[in-house]
């Protein structure tokens, strides 16, 4: 049931991701990245999914003074290839012309992304190494998920206007409601799941991960 919770997580946040690059107006700062950096140098969105973690995973071992959590390139994988397999079923069904079905794109995005890392996380397998660094954050500064997510997303967008990435309104959403829509998502989906089975994350407390 715990794999099941973590595989559903992630192919409902990458389908959220996805609708948010085909709205064409901005996608989330980390997102943005991947996409400039597609743009700048080549490979797929989510080729550097992967790259961009393996940067991550020897960053957040530094920052949290462990090893390398090594583990967190198989969610890392599963992203790159949920993301590239939802563009390539996107792109000839959705692409939205006009401002307002455009903003409803974003907005439906961001809202199956928040919805789907809240899954994912609960099942407490192997985070995405971004979310990892999201969690230490948290820990270590006692901040909600709702202060470091934003924190982390001002760095990444950052980042992706170094690269030329798709930054704009969407972008904006993002970083204003992203934190507060995984906020919300996170208690409702402990206490639904919690009611199907042992919490995940009652079985690792020794981690320290307060969603």
């Amino acid at each position: 049931m715990r794999f099941i919770h973590y595989v559903t997580g992630i192919m409902i946040l990458t389908l959220g991701c996805s609708l948010m690059i085909q709205s064409n107006l901005g996608t989330s700062p980390f997102d943005a990245l991947l996409v400039g950096l597609t743009t700048q140098v080549g490979l797929t969105v989510g080729s550097w999914e992967v790259i961009i973690a393996a940067i991550m995973i020897v960053f957040n071992a530094l920052l949290n003074k462990q090893r390398p959590e090594v583990l967190g390139l198989i969610t890392a994988f599963i992203t790159g290839i949920g993301i590239d397999l939802w563009l390539f079923l996107l792109q000839p069904l959705i692409q939205p012309e006009h401002l307002l079905t455009k903003l409803f794109c974003v907005l439906v995005g961001l809202t199956v992304l928040g919805l789907g890392t809240a899954i994912y996380l609960y099942a407490n397998f192997a985070p995405i190494p971004v979310d990892r660094s999201m969690l230490i954050i948290q820990d270590l500064t006692g901040m909600n998920i709702l202060y470091s997510k934003t924190l982390i997303y001002f760095f990444f967008l950052g980042m992706a206007l170094a690269f030329s990435g798709p930054i704009g309104i969407g972008t904006l959403l993002t970083v204003c409601l992203g934190g507060p829509i995984l906020n919300y998502f996170s208690p409702l989906i402990r206490n639904r799941l919690s009611t199907l089975g042992p919490s995940a994350n009652d079985k690792g407390k020794n981690q320290n991960h307060s969603l």
